[in-house]
């Protein structure tokens, strides 16, 4: 079947992106990279910018970030940042050319309450380079040399979503 999709009972083939939570909590999906307190972290479906993850939370119907009360909500900033930190870590260490973190919470799309980390790099195109990652079109961010898990670049980029899981479990000791 391969690596982005199991089978529920019923035998039927689903993928893992339809219940991006559930399929963290069952171990189905093969982005994620570590549980935290508030939630799973996962390597970005897209590698466009190299070290892009996102922290799904666990709390089933959080939808906003004002779903959470007060200390849960404190726990999922924190997690947050302590994902970013280990983006800054391993990015910045790589990439000379790495120059900072974007931090997003939406929620446009995926009605359930999650944060991007975004690691943004001077080799982007100038016009991209200042504004937000979701001005670059859909198709040359979901471009297929940017699929972790299929791209020809693929051992790379484990190599990379290896380095950012253990930068993080480093720094949640």
């Amino acid at each position: 079947m391969g690596r982005h999709s199991s089978t529920p009972a019923d035998g039927l083939a689903v993928d893992w992106r339809s219940d991006r939570l559930g399929s963290a909590r069952s171990g189905e999906n093969p982005m994620v990279m570590a549980k935290l307190p508030s939630g799973y972290v996962v390597f970005g479906d897209t590698q466009h910018l190299p070290g892009y993850c996102v922290l799904l939370s666990d709390v089933d119907d959080a939808d906003h970030l004002t779903d959470l009360a007060g200390e849960q909500r404190q726990q999922f900033l924190t997690d947050m940042a302590l994902l970013g930190d280990a983006v800054f870590a391993v990015c910045g260490g790589r990439d000379p050319a790495f120059r900072r973190l974007n931090y997003e919470i939406l929620g446009n799309s995926l009605h359930h309450l999650h944060a991007h980390v975004h690691a943004r790099y001077a080799w982007e195109p100038a016009e991209f380079r200042s504004g937000p990652v979701w001005r670059y079109a859909y198709e040359d961010r979901f471009a297929p040399q940017y699929d972790p898990l299929s791209s020809p670049d693929a051992e790379e980029l484990d190599d990379l979503r290896q380095a950012i899981t253990l930068e993080l479990l480093r720094l949640s000791k």
